[in-house]
């Protein structure tokens, strides 16, 4: 197995990836994910983080098909009196191919990933997880992730009157 950066050659492999992903979302939320019309994720899209020089995209090859992608984007803390200054990196996203999982490519793009960041000057690394997402949680506890915040949400509906809800 190869771990390498993408290139713009990958995007047919990374949108097959990427829909497997995808699908486990709209599965799970189909209140937030919907199936898209086109592909997973347009030409333009693809083509403006794989040429940025703050967002690493690695992809994991075995027998010259992909198997896995990580996509980390360095940042930097906003500027208000109240937050330390930092850089740090956030794993957009990760994908391994479902008949592949548990077998260490998720570990190793990680790794890589974060041999990329603390390259770019990070000190730390983030991420989101949906909380359906039971093995990828336990996944990312294996690698030292904690829970800093978590976002909660509930649907509203509007009642009467003047725009209140129940």
């Amino acid at each position: 197995m190869v771990i390498r950066k993408a290139t713009l050659d990958d995007y047919d492999e990374l949108c097959a990836l990427i829909a497997e992903v995808d699908e486990l979302h709209r599965s799970n939320l189909p209140q937030r994910f919907k199936e898209p019309e086109g592909p997973t994720r347009e030409w333009d899209y693809f083509r403006s983080f794989i040429t940025d020089e703050s967002v690493g995209v690695f992809v994991a090859e075995n027998d010259g098909e992909l198997v896995g992608f990580v996509h980390a984007v360095i940042r930097d803390s906003r500027d208000i009196p109240i937050l330390v200054p930092r850089r740090y990196a956030f794993i957009d996203s990760i994908a391994v191919r479902k008949e592949l999982r548990g077998t260490g490519i998720g570990r190793v793009l990680m790794e890589r990933a974060h041999q990329w960041a603390v390259s770019m000057g990070a000190t730390e690394m983030e991420l989101n997880v949906f909380e359906f997402n039971e093995d990828a949680v336990a996944f990312y506890r294996e690698l030292g992730y904690r829970t800093v915040c978590r976002e909660m949400s509930r649907p509203l509906r509007v009642t009467g009157g003047a725009g209140l809800t129940e």
